[in-house]
């Protein structure tokens, strides 16, 4: 198992009840993580869009994690 620490922004905040969550997955990659954060926090799966971003950058469902990587959930934007 592999634990990542998540920062939630926007609504998503909202759904993890908090500016952070930790999580433990069976895998190693974004899809690993996005499924599990699906499962665990239900809400999400409403969002029109989610995008995980790994250390400052929009994160690919294949990329693989690391131990020290800063994990964020970006939610759907919108303004005006």
């Amino acid at each position: 198992m592999n634990r990542y620490r998540i920062k939630a922004f926007g609504i998503t905040k909202d759904f993890l009840g908090g500016k952070e969550a930790e999580v433990e997955i069976k895998g190693d990659t974004v899809a690993a993580l996005r499924s599990e954060l699906m499962e665990r926090y239900p809400g999400l799966q409403g969002l029109r869009s989610l995008y995980i971003a790994v250390n400052n950058d929009y994160a690919e469902e294949g990329r693989v994690l690391g131990a020290g990587d800063e994990i964020a959930l970006i939610p759907p934007v919108s303004g005006g």
